[in-house]
């Protein structure tokens, strides 16, 4: 089975993180929640605070077939400032493992500098900090290893890209089912 992490920073977008989460784990795939602070405890950008499963530094990256990317404010500054977060991400990268990002957090991926040449979609105004991407405005857009999405409302199809990135459509359309979304 594969096991994907989503890296939780303070100021994060609390739907666009929490929205992957649940749906991996509706999905039957397993996702764990990484803070980047010193503590499990992760406060979002609206003031909603929550624990992840664990801390950056006690993950072994190894284990992990894919990393998320919440987008949110200052979320997406917080991460990528991390570089930690920025390592992994040009690793898994460079190694073909899936690496998502919503909304400004996209921008993270092109400052690492691993979009070039690949569709990517953002929220309004970072498409500049795509680097070397190929821009749209879609609702989430998966190049290869590489799945973007842009914002708060487009968080459950961005979610799916990632089922159906390790499932398939019959698991997505299963989830839409139960989730009651057209």
């Amino acid at each position: 089975m594969s096991k994907t992490g989503i890296f939780m920073a303070n100021g994060c977008e609390e739907i666009e993180g929490l929205t992957v989460v649940d749906i991996l784990r509706r999905a039957g795939l397993e996702i764990e929640m990484i803070s980047i602070n010193e503590t499990t405890e992760v406060t979002g950008s609206h003031g909603i605070s929550f624990s992840a499963d664990t801390v950056f530094e006690q993950v072994n990256f190894d284990e992990l077939d894919a990393v998320v990317l919440p987008g949110g404010m200052p979320g997406t500054l917080n991460l990528g400032e991390h570089a930690g977060v920025v390592s992994i991400i040009q690793k898994f990268a460079g190694e073909g493992k899936l690496v998502a990002a919503i909304c400004a957090a996209p921008s993270v991926l092109g400052a690492a500098g691993i979009l070039k040449g690949k569709r990517a979609v953002c929220h309004p105004g970072f498409e500049e900090k795509l680097t070397g991407a190929v821009v749209s405005e879609d609702t989430a857009v998966t190049d290869g290893s590489i799945i973007t999405s842009r914002g708060m409302g487009t968080a459950i199809d961005f979610a799916l890209a990632i089922v159906k990135y390790f499932k398939d459509e019959n698991a997505v359309a299963d989830l839409k089912q139960k989730l009651v979304y057209h």
